[in-house]
């Protein structure tokens, strides 16, 4: 009778314990489960992001490389029949437009909240002004630099912004460039000045001093604006970013209906607002329109120094698609310029500091 007692309680005891090892077993495989379930979560969200960065990047880089074809385009007899600050205001009138319009969407799906409303503050909304007037200056200059550059001359100038954005970059974002992205500036400097040199020609360049001038200017004012509107993007991550386009682009439609009174207010008033123009200037508006919307996102997802890689690498782009348009001979120089181009993207995304 002792004997069977003492087994019935050994037993008994096997069975908790068998109870308790269960439940802890069970603890451990939902605990698993929702460690598997957070990581795959990450890893989505990741993904996504990386998927939402790569489609603005690609966007950017194809209408970047038909913006100087558009403009050269526009020309009639070396002149433009149009006025570039109607141009410029109709651009930023179509910008402000096409973000209204996602923000009422927004609005239809996922209602008014605080980062989505466009009601704001004076502290928010103060900064706008100024990369507004800087990218006023800057669009201005991009017409007038071809009364002095042709289009090799102006795609080599074009890449000093590369250097004025990596310096800029460093003092006013305060962001270290490690000495690897420093060495993927200048080859990238190297290679796109590569690609465009004319082996007919014994001079890099054909450009007189107010053409230097003007692009230097570009490249510093390019530079600053957007640097200083990554910094005022980023500076409330959680704010929709359309919102943040919105009150960018009304104060550009603000200095470029100023632009137009100082400079053709007599041309707008007597041969009316839209004169001399054609179906590729509506195609240039259209164009520098969604460019604008693609670098804001691409400041808002990404950063600036990607903005200014796609746009060099838009640059070879654009001598790709001349090979079939305006039967462009593809040089050694340019096989060279373009293999400099792209070891240069991958330092830049090898060289970021941890």
């Amino acid at each position: 009778m002792e004997y069977r007692k003492i087994k019935d309680e050994l037993q008994d005891d096997h069975g908790v314990a068998s109870d308790i090892e269960s439940v802890k077993g069970k603890s451990h495989t939902v605990a698993s489960s929702n460690i598997a379930m957070a990581t795959l979560g990450v890893g989505s969200g990741e993904r996504v992001n990386w998927k939402r960065k790569g489609v603005v990047t690609c966007a950017l880089t194809i209408l970047t490389s038909s913006q100087a074809i558009l403009i050269v385009w526009s020309k009639r007899a070396g002149k433009y029949e149009y006025s570039v600050t109607t141009a410029n205001f109709l651009v930023e009138t179509l910008k402000c437009a096409l973000s209204f319009l996602a923000l009422t969407r927004i609005w239809k799906n996922e209602g008014v909240t605080d980062d989505n409303r466009l009601s704001t503050t004076y502290d928010e909304v103060k900064v706008f002004p100024i990369p507004a007037a800087l990218y006023l200056f800057k669009n201005l200059l991009q017409y007038y630099i071809f009364a002095y550059v042709d289009a090799p001359g102006y795609q080599i100038l074009k890449n000093l912004n590369i250097i004025s954005t990596g310096v800029l970059y460093r003092i006013i974002l305060k962001k270290k460039l490690s000495e690897i992205q420093w060495a993927g500036f200048i080859l990238l400097c190297c290679g796109c000045t590569t690609a465009q040199l004319n082996s007919n020609s014994d001079r890099v360049l054909q450009t007189s001093l107010p053409g230097w001038i003007m692009a230097i200017v570009m490249a510093l004012l390019s530079g600053f604006a957007g640097v200083y509107t990554e910094a005022i993007i980023k500076k409330r991550p959680s704010r929709n970013i359309n919102v943040q386009n919105f009150w960018l682009y009304v104060f550009g439609m603000a200095f470029n209906a100023i632009a137009i009174v100082i400079q053709d207010f007599d041309a707008v008033a007597n041969k009316g607002f839209f004169h001399g123009y054609s179906f590729i200037t509506v195609l240039m508006i259209l164009n520098h329109a969604l460019s604008g919307i693609a670098v804001s996102m691409v400041m808002k997802y990404a950063d600036n120094i990607v903005k200014v890689y796609s746009t060099s690498v838009a640059m070879l782009l654009t001598a790709v698609v001349s090979v079939f348009l305006f039967n462009f001979h593809l040089s050694l120089a340019f096989f060279l310029g373009s293999t400099v181009v792209s070891v240069s993207v991958y330092l830049h995304s090898a060289g970021k500091l941890r």
